[in-house]
């Protein structure tokens, strides 16, 4: 990509890579998950965040391809820490059980990154009956995040370091169904639209993010919690999607972000020394950007809140 490079006030700008937006910074100590890590800008992350001393724990729905990328992150980095995990995120049976397996193993957890997704997918229920996408990318991650959080609590108390909770959005946020969030049309199937409804969870990431920030402060954790825009990469997202494949075909080199560009704000809000103490923002380009304003309406971030924890459960857990 090589249409908009110009430096933000981070010093950093579309074309920087994932290494080059956190040289220097020594991740030692530090135990992160990351979801959605067997392809695309999740295995990016990985890599990168193992080659900064990070202990990573990769949260993959294909094993064998979770396996894979271990392995060459490891073959890459011999001293890397890297451990995979099974992870669907599209089944709460599922989070649950990665949560537990995780939390019982007394592991610290400093950083979590909520990658995984899936985009414009045709109109299917999950295995909990729930809008795939909406599933997926929204509330797979929610239960996962409220399951995880005590014990990030607890390793910030010990070690008196600032957790970090990364929510990977997207500028599709801003193009959702005319009310934002569905609450009582979420299984609606006649007025199903693939793009809007891939909006609409992408919208719900960034509310999610605002609204566990104000918590977190609220409840005076060290904790932040941050949303962004990876932009526009031409990854294994894209599986669903006919159209944007095409497009990516004839115009992504000269538009779309490389792979590891794609994962270079993920890792600048993970790891950099910059966002300390930051919450509640969106980032692009690894710098602090503007979201919609329906992403900005607390109101409907804490609507949001309550419509995921009824259908989540995660105090049954």
């Amino acid at each position: 990509m090589w249409l908009f490079k110009r430096k933000g006030p981070s010093g950093f700008s579309s074309s920087s890579t994932a290494e080059e937006v956190t040289q220097g910074i020594d991740g030692s100590g530090l135990t992160a998950i990351v979801t959605g890590a067997s392809s695309g800008i999740g295995a990016e992350t990985a890599r990168v965040l193992a080659l900064r001393g990070v202990s990573v724990i990769m949260g993959v729905r294909n094993m064998a391809a979770g396996q894979e990328v271990k392995d060459a992150i490891v073959k890459e980095t011999p001293e890397a820490k890297v451990d995979v995990l099974e992870l669907d995120l599209s089944s709460l049976a599922s989070v649950r059980n990665f949560a537990k397996e995780f939390n019982s193993s007394g592991r610290p957890l400093n950083i979590l990154i909520n990658n995984a997704g899936v985009m414009g997918t045709t109109f299917e229920l999950s295995k909990d009956d729930i809008e795939l996408q909406f599933a997926t990318n929204h509330l797979g991650h929610f239960l996962l995040t409220n399951l995880l959080l005590d014990t990030m609590k607890k390793t910030c108390h010990q070690t008196k370091r600032e957790g970090r909770i990364v929510i990977v959005a997207s500028e599709f946020h801003r193009y959702t169904y005319r009310e934002g969030v569905r609450f009582d049309k979420i299984n609606d199937q006649e007025g199903y639209n693939r793009y809007l409804a891939y909006g609409q969870s992408k919208l719900s990431n960034v509310l999610h993010a605002n609204e566990l920030a104000r918590r977190l402060k609220e409840d005076d954790a060290d904790i932040t919690a941050n949303s962004l825009h990876p932009g526009g990469i031409t990854t294994n997202l894209y599986r669903h999607s006919g159209i944007f494949r095409g497009l990516g075909s004839i115009i992504g080199k000269f538009v779309y972000k490389n792979i590891p560009q794609g994962a270079s704000t993920t890792c600048y809000v993970a790891l950099h020394p910059q966002v300390k103490g930051i919450r509640g923002e969106y980032f692009d380009n690894s710098n602090i950007a503007k979201a919609s304003s329906m992403a900005m309406d607390a109101d409907l971030a804490r609507r949001l809140w309550d419509f995921s924890v009824s259908l989540t459960k995660p105090n049954d857990s």
